[in-house]
Parts: C-alpha cells; structure tokens; sequence
C-alpha cells in the first residue's frame, strides 16, 4: 500500500503511521512542521510533505502515486465561547475536507480512510448502545465540533456517490493512549491525574473510550477489507469518571480522588473557564460541553467493527499504563 495520511502529528496519526510502516507500507505523512514531524516520526522512515488543512491546493500534487488516502486531520475546539471558532470548524472539517477528497480523486487515490466521530451518533432514550444507524442531524450536535463533523459526513456521503470513490468512515469515541504528544483532552487528563491536579470526579457520569492504536488498526484492515463505502463505530470502553480514575489509580499508584463533585458546579466553573479562555486566547481543560459529554452517558457500540473487521480492542488498564508511560519516558 502506499498511503497518505493527513493530521500526521496527531495522536491517532502517529500511531497510524507507525503502524503502516512497521507492516511495510510506503507512507507520505502530511505535517505543518518538518522539525515537528521528524520529532516524531523520523524513525518511520515516512516522507514528510509540509502543509495543512488550510491551503489544500498548495501540496495537493504529492497526492500523487498513492492509492490510499488515511484522513485523521481536523479542526477542534471546545473550551471557547459557543459559535466562535465555527468558520475555521466548517472550513477544515467540511469544506477542505471534501475538496481534499477531490484532489484524491483527480490524483488517482482509489480508496479513503475517514475519520469522523461517535459525536455524530445519537443517543437512544432507552440507554441501549446506539449503532450506525443512529445518525445525528447537525441540530442534534451537543458542539460545534460535532455539527461540523455531522454535515462533513454528510457532504463526504454526496462526493463520494457522485464520483464513485469508497470513503470508508471511522466513528472512534473519546481516544485516550501513547504519542500524544498535543496533549489531546485524554491526554491532559492524565497528566493531570499525575500530577494530582484532579481535586474530584463527577459521580454521575460515563463516557465511551478507544485506545487510538486499535482504531488505526482497524483503520488499515479497512483499507484493505472493505471495497465500498461504510461506516464504523470504534467504542471499547463505556466507563463513570470515577471508574476511570479507579483505572488510573492501579496503573499509576497515585491515590485516586474521593471528592464527589457536584454536576451544576461544574457546569458553572465551566462556564467562567470558557469565558476566561475567550477573553485571553488561552485554552482550559474544563469546557461545559466537556461536562455535558461526560454526562451526557451516551453508549455506541462495536459490534459492527469487530464483526466485519474482525478488530479486537485492548483492556483499558492497557492502554492507561502504556499512555502513563510513554508520558514519564518523556
């Protein structure tokens, strides 16, 4: 196979990449910083093309030659006001995206590997783990984020009926694990966990997580399996916050907060964060829609993927203690 793969300096695509490579893949890796790239994949033995999700046209050519697009890249904000940040979110979630798609297309890329989220799923009133089926309107999006990835798949749905190339999607829930290097949300979490800056967790909570190796795993048996377009929920844990930090506890040693936390506290601490955070440019861990997803309590199910891809996906004591690892080695 020889792949591109956008977001190259991303959590999942790190581990993507690292993947590729090691089963003996050609990989060109999309990356805004060269020096940042070879930090972090110059032992892949990649070759680094600089650019971004902003100026598409400008590196579109080195699409050339591949016949797998791997697209991890996207825009992501969730701790500014409401509504702030939504031009950049449509602009590189949707409408980059799908001109990014087309480029593909006119270069000869034969197949793409789209990474979209289970924020696009809906909760079912019953509780039952939703599944692909349970689609959201862009109304229904508890963010921005999710609104944007919503009507990017639905936009991507359209390119890819009309010019008949396979766009298969990945739906990863909340991804915690190594080479997050951003930090992401999960990774800020764990740090913070170690450094015992968590004073407490919401009792009332739960929250579906993936360890990004197994969703680049199931990312490339797609690639090579799946022959026309479809969709994948990639979802191995549902866990409480309290569970979480009971996992965290035993892979770090670190005592575990008892401290209950009050939903409307939250909300309200959350509130003032995001206020501060558009005020200033500065951005925080605590957001309400952080709060409302984590309430939130909304099960996907996997089903799907490990039926068909045959995916199997790792405790989650695995992935916390390798994630804890990686981030003391460095």
């Amino acid at each position: 196979m020889k792949a591109f793969v956008t977001g190259s300096t991303g959590m999942l695509g790190i581990n993507l990449i690292r993947q590729l490579t090691a089963q003996g893949h050609e990989v060109k890796a999309l990356v805004r910083s060269k020096q940042k790239g070879n930090k972090l994949l110059g032992d892949t033995g990649a070759e680094m093309i600089v650019g971004d999700m902003e100026q598409v046209e400008e590196w579109a050519t080195s699409l050339q030659g591949c016949d797998t697009l791997f697209h991890t890249a996207a825009y992501f904000r969730e701790t500014f006001a409401p509504g702030a940040h939504w031009p950049q979110l449509e602009r590189i979630n949707v409408t980059n995206t799908v001109r990014l798609f087309e480029e593909a297309s006119l270069s000869g890329v034969g197949k793409i590997i789209h990474t979209s989220s289970n924020a696009t799923i809906r909760k079912r009133e019953d509780g039952t783990p939703s599944n692909e089926s349970d689609v959201m309107s862009p109304g229904e999006a508890l963010n921005d984020y999710g609104r944007s990835k919503v009507i990017g798949d639905q936009r991507i749905a359209v390119f890819s009926g009309q010019l008949g190339v396979p766009v298969v999607t990945m739906k990863p829930s909340w991804m915690i694990g190594p080479w997050d290097a951003a930090p992401t949300s999960g990774g800020k979490l764990v740090l913070d966990y170690m450094n015992r800056r968590l004073p407490g967790f919401i009792a009332d909570s739960g929250i579906d997580v993936v360890d990004p190796r197994d969703v680049a795993e199931a990312m490339i048996i797609s690639a090579e399996r799946i022959t026309e377009s479809d969709s994948f929920i990639l979802s191995a844990h549902h866990v409480s916050q309290r569970q979480l930090m009971e996992v965290l506890e035993e892979a770090t040693g670190i005592p575990a907060p008892r401290l209950q936390l009050p939903k409307r506290l939250l909300l309200a601490a959350a509130w003032a964060a995001e206020r501060y955070a558009a005020a200033t440019g500065k951005t925080l861990s605590l957001s309400v829609n952080g709060i409302r997803s984590i309430t939130n309590k909304k099960r996907t199910s996997a089903a799907k993927a490990e039926s068909v891809l045959g995916i199997h996906f790792r405790p989650l004591i695995e992935t916390i203690r390798d994630t804890v690892n990686w981030y003391k080695a460095r």
